[in-house]
């Protein structure tokens, strides 16, 4: 999970990125998941017309786009039990037995949704905890009030706040993935990831983070629903450098922050 990852000694950083599957009839292909499987397995050089770097930038360490393997079903239960092993890819990291696999280790993460008929792409500032009110692709409703009210403090979001934010810094982000991105490109901090599964993804690893103790370094990232090819590249390219943004900010802040001020 979160990581010392400024400190130079660490080889490479890890950031996770999730797309969703198909959840409507009228957009059989989810751009998410095409945009999230056409991405390089490692964060590419900057291009030689946008390699001149401020002093502000830092130079970054190998940067691995560890991509979830498969679309994520558009279904409550399916995000609920899956964003837990997101974090802990390989098991879990407690004990000494040396013949278990270590947990892999993930510093960042990216969850992609669509965002519907619009031309602009946004990273999603804050999740809802309460408010789905939408079923599922499966017709299923989330159901927590229900479940709050039955479960008491075994409910899996007990004591969470109703919402939570990221604490990546997300003007430095924006305006750093403004300078990387293509001319034109219309990027945005947005306030309200819409309380379907796309909010829900997203609180649900900003929960997880805050209920293990770890630095909420996850965003959410919407894109507009056309399902083109040129779309789909697009899409990628604004990845790439949104991950780029991303690293650079946490590397500058770590910087600036006291020493010893070392997890993200």
């Amino acid at each position: 999970m979160g990581s010392t990852w400024a400190d130079s000694s660490q080889e490479e950083v890890t950031v996770l990125i999730t797309g969703f599957a198909p959840f409507k009839t009228e957009f059989p292909v989810n751009p998410s998941w095409e945009i999230a499987s056409r991405l390089p397995d490692y964060l590419p050089p900057l291009r030689a017309k946008t390699a001149a770097r401020p002093e502000s930038d830092p130079v970054l360490h190998p940067v691995r786009l560890l991509v979830h393997p498969e679309p994520v079903r558009v279904n409550y239960q399916t995000v609920r039990t899956l964003i837990p092993k997101l974090w802990h890819l390989d098991g879990d990291s407690d004990g000494d037995d040396a013949t278990k696999p270590k947990p892999r280790k993930i510093d960042l993460a990216i969850h992609i949704g669509m965002a519907g008929p619009r031309l602009f792409y946004s990273i999603e500032r804050r999740g809802h905890r309460d408010g789905y009110n939408m079923r599922d692709v499966d017709g299923e409703f989330l159901g927590d009030e229900e479940r709050r009210l039955e479960q008491g403090k075994d409910w899996v979001w007990d004591g969470m706040p109703s919402e939570l934010l990221t604490e990546l810094d997300m003007e430095d982000v924006l305006d750093r993935w403004q300078r990387h991105s293509p001319p034109g490109s219309d990027l945005r901090i947005s306030e309200d990831a819409g309380r379907y599964l796309c909010d829900f993804i997203y609180f649900s690893s900003l929960a997880h983070l805050y209920r293990v103790g770890q630095p909420r370094k996850v965003v959410f990232f919407h894109v507009p629903s056309e399902n083109s090819e040129k779309n789909f590249t697009l899409g990628a390219e604004l990845v790439i450098q949104l991950v780029r943004s991303m690293v650079e900010s946490e590397l500058a802040r770590k910087v600036k922050a006291p020493k010893g001020d070392g997890d993200l």
